[in-house]
């Protein structure tokens, strides 16, 4: 990306006007919205925005981070012309932070992602990537009840959300954004989408821009809450990232011989993945909520494991049908929800891998049983431990990983701890109640 390009690709025809995102280390989708004409100078030039959006939290609080907590000074956002989606008249662009000499910011989380995906392709590696969204869709008018009351996954709550659905798919519709999948999901009022994989940085993109064309429908009948934990007893809401990796067109996740497919280099990238679990969740559950999500049996995972097809382990890898393999197999990161920055997740989750490659990890015997189902002294025999139930855990658990604090870089690493770490102050007397109340309608 260049902000000084003067090659600017002009808008679709009929764009009113243009939203320009990024997502801040509490996960929140931030914008700024131009008219079409002013598309070429904000590519070329950018718009203002300050330093301290780096250290905002998810109730909009200024978390303490010397250097970053004060007004002064500033930043350009420019807008990627290469990520556009265009939906019910609306242009949606990805932007990226830099310095007003035009050099890339280090706390901005799509910079990141991108120079991860350059490491990755100096070892010749390409990742794929893509994300589920689920949300929970709300009826206003009848005190935010469901819109549908279930059954889980059936076509009566199908008949109930249908016309819905059909609106969010037919607005993404023509565009580079894939609908692979569109379903009422287990929880009553719960809805899925699921995108087509592509590479890491379009992956993000796109899941950011999802989110915001289904908000476009809320209205007096429905509104949408991508919550971790949208209300006390409902099923919790993930945004599970799949990544596969690739060489010269093969799919590395299902070119091997033995009982998982995988070759030897992508079993070392998941060892990487897995030795930075908890780290991860301390980046990945970004809201107070997300921590009132996970928990044994929930499908989230949440013990240091993985599984082959195993719904209970946080990482967990998909054979596929035996008529699309090898292409189709992946891993899916299920703790991951919508509270989190998705350019900093895909980003962790390639520096981790990259480096169980760089270090030839290996791969512990994976788990086939509900880990909940096993003895204390079973889990502890295998080494299974339990993932960060907290947010000042999961902070404890990025501040110790110097796998990830040497990816992220300094300014990075300190200012995603200060927002975890203010948030969880915030929030130390806080009821589960008060919290889902406080970030229902943030995510």
């Amino acid at each position: 990306m260049n902000g000084d390009r003067e090659d600017v690709p002009p808008l679709p025809d009929g764009t009113r006007h243009v939203v320009v995102h990024f997502v801040d280390n509490a996960g929140i989708a931030r914008c700024k919205t131009i008219r079409p004409d002013r598309w070429p100078s904000a590519v070329r030039h950018g718009l203002g925005a300050s330093p301290v959006f780096g250290v905002f939290q998810g109730n909009d609080r200024i978390a303490p981070c010397e250097g970053l907590d004060s007004p002064v000074g500033d930043l350009r956002l420019h807008p990627d012309p290469g990520s556009v989606v265009v939906a019910r008249g609306l242009a949606y662009a990805a932007g990226e932070l830099f310095d007003q000499e035009g050099r890339p910011w280090p706390v901005c989380a799509r910079g990141f992602l991108r120079r991860m995906v350059g490491e990755a392709a100096q070892l010749r590696l390409t990742l794929r990537m893509a994300y589920e969204l689920e949300w929970y869709a709300a009826s206003p008018g009848r005190g935010d009840a469901p819109a549908n009351d279930g059954p889980a996954y059936g076509l009566a709550a199908l008949a109930r959300s249908g016309p819905y659905l059909w609106d969010i798919a037919d607005a993404l519709e023509g565009g580079p954004i894939q609908v692979e999948q569109l379903h009422p999901e287990y929880g009553a009022g719960q809805l899925e989408i699921s995108i087509g994989a592509t590479d890491p940085l379009a992956a993000a993109d796109q899941a950011v821009t999802v989110r915001h064309v289904v908000r476009t429908f809320d209205g007096p009948d429905v509104r949408a809450s991508f919550s971790p934990l949208p209300l006390q007893g409902a099923s919790g809401n993930g945004c599970h990232l799949h990544v596969s990796m690739e060489r010269d067109g093969t799919n590395l996740f299902g070119s091997g011989t033995g009982p998982t497919r995988m070759s030897d280099e992508s079993s070392s990238f998941l060892a990487g993945v897995l030795a930075e679990l908890p780290a991860l969740v301390g980046l990945a559950c970004a809201s107070p909520a997300s921590y009132l999500r996970i928990g044994p049996r929930r499908w989230t995972g949440s013990t240091t494991c993985w599984g082959v097809e195993n719904r209970e382990a946080p990482l967990r890898v998909i054979l596929g049908s035996h008529l699309t393999r090898p292409r189709s197999a992946n891993a899916e990161l299920k703790v991951v929800d919508a509270s989190s920055n998705p350019y900093l997740v895909a980003g962790a989750v390639i520096a981790a891998g990259l480096h169980g490659i760089r270090t030839g990890a290996a791969l512990p015997e994976p788990v086939d049983v509900d880990p909940a189902s096993l003895s204390p002294a079973a889990r502890d025999a295998r080494g299974l431990r339990p993932l960060p139930t907290d947010m000042l855990a999961g902070a404890d658990a990025l501040e110790r990983s110097e796998v990830l604090a040497g990816a992220l870089g300094a300014d990075l690493h300190r200012a995603l701890l200060a927002v975890r770490r203010g948030e969880a102050a915030d929030h130390e007397r806080s009821t589960p109640e008060q919290i889902l109340d406080e970030y229902r309608w943030r995510y």
